[in-house]
């Protein structure tokens, strides 16, 4: 059985690179494991899971319960059919869009733009480019607190923008995704449209944790930010990235503390300007410290 690590820091496994320690964090080796680990944890124990950490703020006072952290074992990946792949939850979805062109499977090169896992995905509907899972997804595997497993169509999912109503507590082991049949070379030359638009659009290879707004209806979060005078402001050492506006920036040591303030100060200033709150993409997590002294927004 994979090993129980008491006060784990979580910060090298965010992409923020901040936040405090996981009280228990827990990475099974198989699915047994993981059934085995569920079917003794008590019910009322909190239990998150983390993937890639490229879409959550993990707050500096830790985060109670168990964090749990799907390995190796949840990443293979198989054709099944003509048009037809099974994926691990861990999966990073680049390598599910690679995969994809390598089999002449068409529907999946929007992947190559999501620096998330599979379980992500499947989780906030992730979506880019015009495609989202809800495209994609067959059904879904999940395994509930208990240890009982439980097959999901799409139907079950519940997808909506940037979001599922499946339940909370499921935590997805796998999916099968269906694409159609292409020419390798047109998907590769489609991957490499949306690495490009994604390099140049967007501050790749940076403290960041993606888009940090989702978008309000018949609107664009940056667009708005944008308007309210938000572009460069900076709270500590996070900052509103320059290049484009709907991305929070770790530009040093920052506080995930100072994260949160820098994209609450940007709610409201949106609100006073536009009359829009925006509702957060990036999830939250774990136990907020109380700032030593008050925040102080200024402009990098």
């Amino acid at each position: 059985m994979g090993a129980l690590e008491l006060n784990a820091p979580l910060a090298p496994l965010s992409w923020f690179r901040s936040g405090g320690v996981a009280d228990y964090f827990f990475k099974p080796e198989t699915e047994a494991d993981l059934i085995a680990f569920l079917r003794i944890l008590p019910p009322h124990v909190p239990l998150f899971v983390l993937g890639l950490g490229s879409n959550v703020l993990i707050r500096d006072g830790g985060v109670e319960g168990i964090v749990l952290h799907l390995g190796k074992a949840f990443a293979k990946a198989s054709k099944e059919g003509d048009t037809h792949l099974r994926v691990g939850a861990s999966l990073p979805d680049v390598k599910v869009a690679r995969l994809a062109a390598s089999h002449g499977l068409g529907g999946f090169a929007f992947l190559r733009g999501i620096p998330g896992t599979i379980g992500g995905l499947l989780r906030m509907n992730g979506g880019a480019y015009g495609r989202d899972a809800q495209a994609a997804v067959r059904q879904v595997r999940a395994i509930d607190r208990s240890g009982e497993i439980h097959l999901l169509s799409n139907e079950d999912m519940g997808f909506a923008y940037r979001s599922s109503s499946a339940p909370k507590e499921f935590i997805f082991t796998e999916a099968l995704l269906e694409g159609y049949s292409e020419d390798p070379l047109v998907i590769t030359q489609e991957m490499q449209t949306v690495a490009n638009t994604r390099n140049t659009t967007q501050p790749v290879n940076t403290r960041t944790g993606g888009s940090t707004f989702k978008n309000p209806a018949g609107q664009r979060a940056w667009e708005l930010i944008d308007a309210a005078g938000c572009r460069g402001l900076r709270c500590g050492q996070a900052h509103v990235s320059h290049q484009h506006c709907n991305f929070l920036i770790n530009s040093g040591h920052a506080t995930s503390a100072e994260l949160e303030a820098l994209g609450e100060e940007v709610r409201k200033r949106v609100a006073d300007h536009s009359g829009v709150l925006l509702e957060w993409e990036i999830k939250r997590i774990g136990r907020p410290l109380p700032p030593s002294e008050p925040f102080v927004f200024d402009y990098a």
